[in-house]
């Protein structure tokens, strides 16, 4: 059994996880997404497939409400973006879009001050526009709006802020065949 691409496992995987978490099975999607994640890295297939599937953890964690993992891992990666000082507009499109979540985050667990200041760190370093879900955030707070979760994940989906949507999964090439057939049938595959 050969494929094509050699992407296929990891990112039939992922899209079986992404199937999972629009039914709400987050844990289900967890398990799919660092199984994605894995084979991935295992494979040394581009960095795109690996920051694709790690915003796919940090949402599932985010909807389940797992607020202070998906945290640590905003403030560790806006420390790695700070000692790197890189200025590119990628660059700074993803730093800002990190602290954007820690700041609907530090929001969502009721720290309006601080995750004022964060979105307002996330805007200034992606630039002008970059971040349109912030910029709305931080004009209803200018105006003294107050702000629960539930209006919060509105107008993340509004924005578009989350990655899995129905629209955007490949029902098609998400396996059906439970992980640990796949996982022993690319290693039997590998061996060949």
């Amino acid at each position: 059994m050969t494929t094509k691409n050699p992407h296929a496992l990891h990112l039939s995987i992922a899209e079986a996880g992404k199937i999972k978490a629009l039914k709400g099975d987050h844990k289900g999607a967890l398990k799919h997404y660092r199984e994605a994640l894995r084979l991935a890295v295992s494979s040394r297939a581009p960095e795109v497939f690996f920051r694709h599937y790690t915003q796919c953890v940090l949402e599932s964690l985010e909807l389940t409400g797992a607020y202070d993992e998906v945290l640590d891992y905003c403030i560790n990666a806006d420390a790695h973006y700070e000692s790197l000082s890189l200025t590119s507009t990628i660059h700074r499109r993803d730093h800002g879009s990190i602290l954007e979540r820690q700041g609907l985050l530090e929001l969502k667990q009721g720290e309006a001050e601080k995750g004022h200041k964060t979105l307002q760190k996330a805007c200034a370093i992606a630039g002008e526009k970059a971040l349109p879900l912030s910029e709305e955030i931080i004009n209803w707070l200018q105006r003294g709006f107050s702000l629960d979760v539930s209006r919060i994940v509105t107008s993340q989906r509004k924005h578009n802020y989350f990655v899995v949507r129905s629209d955007q999964v490949d029902k098609k090439s998400a396996s059906t065949v439970p992980t640990s057939t796949l996982i022993s049938t690319m290693v039997t595959t590998q061996c060949i």
